[in-house]
């Protein structure tokens, strides 16, 4: 059955990696995602969305990073050993990571919050396409992210924003709920 764009609208969900089939995710899949955020819009064409692919033996270096910087932030007496484990065990059960960042415009040609808009519209751009090739994922901000700059190699003007975890997802998506649209509009 072929799709139209407004039921990938409506039918895209976030899959967690617990949800992940073991079937890999090619690297073609991958550059097919990444060429869709491409396409996002942006003002001044600025393009400022950034991505870090980890993938097969790097998912145990990100692991590193991720171990390294929740240790970092987390005071002793709230660490969680078991936290640790899930968080680690998102990273693991992924075929892929996609370390989601934004390089803010040199010449600061528009606000910052438009930089994040246009690379959360990159996203949802790589998510629809998700949906389009039978994969999941799930876009998650841990609150250690920012201790992640340097292991991650991010420029100066770089901002992480963000994992999204990728996956193979073989059931189909549950149905999704969405308030009615006339409660949220305002007609002058």
């Amino acid at each position: 059955m072929k799709y139209m764009l407004s039921d990938h609208i409506k039918n895209r969900r976030s899959v967690f990696p617990n949800q992940f089939s073991e079937k890999p995710v090619s690297v073609e899949a991958i550059k097919t995602l990444l060429e869709a955020a491409n396409w996002a819009p942006t003002h001044r064409k600025t393009q400022p969305w950034r991505f870090k692919v980890f993938r097969e033996e790097s998912l145990d270096l990100l692991a590193d990073y991720v171990t390294k910087a929740y240790t970092k932030v987390t005071p002793e007496a709230k660490f969680s050993a078991f936290k640790l484990k899930k968080t680690l065990e998102k990273v693991t059960s992924s075929a892929a990571v996609i370390v989601i960042c934004m390089q803010r415009d040199p010449k600061e040609s528009v606000p910052e919050w438009e930089e994040i808009a246009a690379t959360a519209m990159a996203v949802q751009n790589l998510w629809l396409m998700t949906a389009e090739l039978g994969l999941g994922g799930y876009w998650s901000t841990p609150g250690y992210i920012s201790e992640m700059h340097s292991d991650l190699k991010l420029a100066d003007s770089e901002r992480c924003l963000g994992f999204f975890y990728l996956g193979a997802f073989e059931d189909e998506p549950l149905p999704g709920e969405r308030d009615d649209i006339e409660e949220k509009v305002t007609w002058f």
